[in-house]
């Protein structure tokens, strides 16, 4: 049974609601202000929180705010009265599922409610089976709900049990060292070590010596042969972090090295065999690097057999509440606290752009936890001084037209429930209360890909 909570400074209207709500089987409590209804939002764990939008105090938008905040996952439905429209498309733009006008009738607020209660109820099964999934392939610190993370999770199950070389690729911060030990934590070499290298901390000149190794007097200061990481990584999995640094004289023999399964020590023409699974990972453009022939085409055809595109944390901004909620539990436990986020917080970390990606992200929220003096997270702890001034993305320009704002709304709401259904239009056509042509008609006009 779904859990509704009415909130309206109006008795009649608030009793009249949970009425209707209750005769259609669902369990209702009633809030009298956008106080009331913020306590009770806390730990009573609704699915859906119907308010109304102007109210004495705490207003619908602040009660929309909080809950957002303190429970990412409920669904919020507004009302409006005639003439506060353009409220409305700022609650659907904050994150509301959907409004209501008045005077509205009850087949349609049953409809409106029930479309809010599916998909809260898919939410909290994707949510479940998420857990359960992490939990199995030992994903604990790969976190998120959305399209992407979902859509990496599932290509790691596939790609790890097999031997293939793998390329990760994307910007400083976005996790790919962390997907390189999740191939390797489910792979059939999990039971070896995890090598890991960072070509760009490593000198031209010792990176041969140090992942081949050398034989003694192979160069000057070389008093004793060794051996380099590739024997010592034999059977394990070894992960070349910022592939893109390595000259492309080194190229040439880790191309044999990996192709092969054979190297050769500094100064020895004795071949040694050599089983290695290689992944390798960088943030630079490969296909920019070889036409300026700063990278071998013939390694990254190599490397490239399973390739992950990992996005920036900008394009996935339906999981930085699940981040900050993550480090949030991780620092609290490790610093001995129990901070908070203070009002405003996580709509200012929602809008921020971070292009240092999640590392950037919990490097904030650390920072923030360190300064508080209270246990409360202020946007003084958590705004780094260069963003001062920002404009966020998805902020209403100036002399914004009506229609324009509605477009936006509307674009926004389709985009997020086809990412809730995993792009089943029919599936989004009936949560969104729209006949199938509508909603691809809608989708090309609003140029939803």
């Amino acid at each position: 049974m779904a859990k509704i909570l009415v909130v309206d400074d109006q008795r009649n209207m608030r009793t009249t609601l949970t009425m209707m709500l209750r005769s259609a089987g669902y369990e209702v409590d009633e809030a009298a202000d956008g106080d009331e209804a913020c306590d009770k939002g806390i730990g009573d764990g609704y699915d859906l929180v119907l308010t109304d939008l102007k109210m004495t105090g705490k207003d619908g938008i602040d009660v929309l705010r909080f809950l957002k905040q303190q429970s990412p996952l409920t669904e919020v439905i507004v009302m409006t009265a005639y003439g506060t429209i353009e409220s409305a498309v700022e609650a659907m733009r904050i994150g509301a599922h959907d409004y209501i006008q008045k005077p509205f009738s009850e087949e349609e607020l049953l409809m409106r409610v029930q479309r809010a209660v599916e998909k809260r109820q898919l939410a909290g099964q994707m949510s479940l089976m998420a857990a359960e999934f992490r939990e199995r392939y030992q994903f604990e610190n790969i976190i998120g709900r959305s399209g992407a993370v979902r859509d990496v999770l599932g290509r790691i199950v596939r790609i790890a049990p097999t031997d293939t070389t793998v390329l990760i690729t994307g910007e400083s911060g976005t996790g790919k060292e962390l997907v390189a030990r999740a191939i390797h934590a489910n792979s059939m070499r999990a039971d070896k070590p995890f090598v890991s290298v960072n070509c760009a901390a490593i000198s031209e000149t010792l990176l041969e010596s140090e992942l081949f190794g050398h034989v003694r007097g192979a160069f000057t200061g070389a008093v004793s042969g060794r051996k380099g990481l590739f024997e010592e990584a034999n059977g394990a999995t070894f992960f070349f972090d910022e592939i893109a640094e390595t000259p492309t004289s080194f190229q040439a023999k880790l191309l044999r090295a990996i192709q092969q399964g054979e190297i050769r020590r500094l100064g020895d023409n004795k071949p040694i065999h050599v089983d290695v699974r290689a992944i390798a990972a960088t943030n630079q453009d490969l296909q920019e690097a070889i036409a300026n022939k700063r990278f071998r085409q013939d390694l990254f055809y190599r490397l490239a057999v399973a390739r992950f595109v990992l996005p920036p944390l900008r394009d996935r901004r339906e999981d930085i509440p699940l981040l900050v909620e993550h480090f949030l539990e991780k620092l609290n436990r490790k610093m001995r606290r129990s901070a908070t986020l203070g009002e405003g917080v996580m709509d200012y970390l929602i809008k921020y752009d971070y292009p240092g990606n999640i590392r950037e992200l919990e490097n904030m929220v650390e920072q923030a936890v360190a300064l508080t003096v209270d246990g409360e997270i202020r946007l003084d702890d958590i705004i780094p001084p260069e963003a001062h001034g920002v404009t966020f993305p998805g902020e209403e320009p100036a002399n914004e037209t009506l229609q324009a704002v509605v477009d936006r709304a509307e674009k926004e709401t389709i985009e997020r429930v086809l990412l809730q259904v995993e792009g089943n239009k029919e599936r989004a056509a009936e949560i969104l209360g729209l006949s199938a042509t509508t909603l691809w008609r809608k989708m090309k006009r609003l140029d939803v890909t």
